[in-house]
């Protein structure tokens, strides 16, 4: 397949990236600045923004899905992740892309209690107005006419794991779950390969 996957320079997009060449699929990697990412090698990695529905529609032309992994910081995260939702679901139409696969946050998850992580009892506050970015760009994506996937990891991930090959689709989100990033790429790249979630999200951790 030919897949472009936006925010490929993250340690998700990454991953994603070289799952998908472990696979033997064909890459286009976008990044905001190319020159940064030499060491994105065997793809081709081209610049772009996932805000900018245009430059999209360029990138992803001759693609059969694509893999959302981007963030940006620096932005409102209200602002960033709708406007990356918005100009994805657009662009990809567009260029006649016509399944998204977006790495999601456990916190907008619901919990054992059935509530977003980030409403239950205890749960860490202080970025709360991240959680609520991503749960706005959710929120485009579910009044979009794209087949996509939301895919999060059921807590948060095992930095310096190493890859098993294993994952689980979880019931539910829970802060103690883990996943490496390694691992969790390969959910991505099976909701490409073979989707089990279509208009839906769904949350995985370790085996």
């Amino acid at each position: 397949m030919n897949i472009v996957i936006f925010g490929a320079g993250g340690r998700a997009g990454r991953q994603a990236v070289a799952e998908a060449r472990r696979r033997g699929h064909r890459v286009t990697a976008v990044v905001r600045d190319p020159e940064r990412h030499s060491d994105l090698a065997g793809v081709r990695v081209v610049a772009g923004d996932v805000t900018d529905e245009a430059g999209i529609e360029s990138a992803a032309a001759g693609h059969d899905a694509a893999v959302s992994a981007a963030a940006d910081l620096s932005a409102p995260p209200h602002d960033f992740f709708t406007a990356s939702a918005r100009a994805l679901t657009a662009g990809l139409a567009k260029a006649g892309v016509r399944r998204l696969v977006v790495v999601g946050l456990a916190s907008i998850m619901p919990g054992a209690s059935g509530v977003p992580l980030m409403d239950e009892p205890g749960y860490p506050g202080e970025y709360r107005d991240f959680y609520l970015g991503h749960a706005a760009g959710l929120a485009v994506l579910r009044d979009a006419g794209l087949d996509w996937a939301y895919v999060a990891p059921a807590g948060d991930f095992d930095h310096g794991g190493a890859r098993t090959g294993r994952y689980r689709i979880a019931a539910h989100a829970d802060p103690a779950a883990r996943i490496t990033y390694a691992d969790f790429a390969i959910a991505l790249l099976d909701e490409i390969e073979a989707p089990r979630h279509h208009r839906a999200a769904a949350v995985v951790r370790e085996a």
